[in-house]
């Protein structure tokens, strides 16, 4: 069965969302200001990493990385000004 599983930061001004669906094939969706800006696919059990731009002046590459275990699905945001931090979970 699947399910979505959603996640928030915000950086630099910019929100950034994660939506993970777990089943057999795990999908990865990523928002900048409400865009998707990025998705990746994975088997249930491996981590994938979603490479992303924030609109600053000039573009800031960051990154999300999404797994489905252990524990439950989590995404952690990655930026190279920042250390690494978990995404928040909402409720939708």
């Amino acid at each position: 069965m699947r399910r979505r599983h959603h996640f928030h930061t915000d950086h630099l001004g910019h929100s950034v969302s994660a939506t993970v669906q777990t089943g057999h094939t795990v999908v990865v969706e990523v928002l900048v200001d409400g865009k998707e800006t990025g998705h990746a696919t994975t088997r249930k059990d491996v981590p994938v990493t979603v490479p992303i731009e924030l609109p600053t002046d000039p573009p800031t590459a960051a990154s999300v990385l999404a797994a489905v275990g252990p524990g439950g699905p989590h995404a952690t945001f990655t930026a190279p000004d920042a250390e690494p931090r978990p995404m928040a979970a909402r409720p939708y």
